[in-house]
């Protein structure tokens, strides 16, 4: 699942094609939303909320994506026609006289009134990227992480709740830089400010650019300590990184991490 890194990048580009033109075309291609025509609407903005893409228009709409899994958005010159390979998986087409942004796979497409976004985003903790990211958000991000002490912080961290923007790739590497064990008790995290704002430094040190890289080498193989090595040496250590399941039944999430560095 793309991580906040991935899509506040994403939201960079949608936003630099689209705010400040007029739409000439809309095409939602999902059954609620496919009498939707926003054409002739003014894009004000587009913006990342945690794993969120938000497109307000000057009509006062949104229109609301999640990349879940397996989404994506493409920008194209607007005389580049119609998307041809792989359109059965075209799910939104967003253009202007210059530029036309083609959403694939998207888990989540709908529109409603930027007024209410609170519906859609009101119950995310704050976002690592956020515009508003500072000491206080750090705060209240423990304090969310924290309220249910027993917790494993494996799961607290994925929980978007908490804190917006963490996926498996960043969780691994988060808890290992900082030798925690995925099962810990969120209450015995010693310094979980610490944790939280390294998980900020990381997601900011990669949003820019296009791969992820933990370790500072961003060669296939060396960009991460130890999410997608189970079996391989700990790069500290020595000893093999393990793999495992985490989470409720039916909402496992891969972990992976060296049970010598993380106690």
């Amino acid at each position: 699942m793309p991580e906040g890194d991935v899509v506040w990048n994403t939201a960079r580009r949608l936003h630099e094609a689209l705010a400040g033109r007029v739409l000439t075309r809309s095409d939602f291609r999902v059954p609620r939303y496919a009498t939707v025509n926003l054409a002739g609407q003014p894009v004000t903005e587009a913006v990342s909320q945690g794993k969120h893409l938000l497109i307000r228009t000057g009509s006062g709409m949104t229109v609301h994506t999640h990349l879940k899994m397996e989404g994506s958005w493409r920008i194209r010159p607007a005389d580049a026609g119609p998307p041809g390979k792989n359109a059965h998986q075209v799910r939104l087409v967003l253009a202007n006289a210059q530029w036309q942004a083609v959403g694939y796979l998207l888990g989540i497409t709908e529109v409603l009134p930027t007024a209410r976004e609170g519906h859609v985003i009101g119950h995310l903790g704050p976002d690592l990227l956020g515009p508003g990211w500072d000491d206080a958000a750090a705060a209240e991000a423990v304090r969310r992480l924290r309220e249910k002490e027993d917790r494993p912080i494996g799961d607290a961290l994925l929980d978007q709740r908490n804190v917006a923007g963490i996926g498996t790739f960043y969780l691994a590497e988060m808890l290992f830089l900082r030798g925690l064990s995925p099962w810990r008790a969120a209450g015995e995290v010693d310094d979980p400010t610490a944790l939280v704002e390294l998980g900020h430094r990381l997601l900011d040190a990669n949003k820019d650019r296009i791969g992820q890289a933990t370790t500072g080498d961003r060669a296939p193989g060396r960009n991460s300590w130890v999410y997608g090595r189970a079996g391989q040496p700990c790069r500290r250590c020595g000893t093999r990184i393990k793999r495992g399941e985490q989470g409720a039944p039916g909402m496992e999430r891969t972990r992976f991490w060296c049970p010598n560095c993380q106690k």
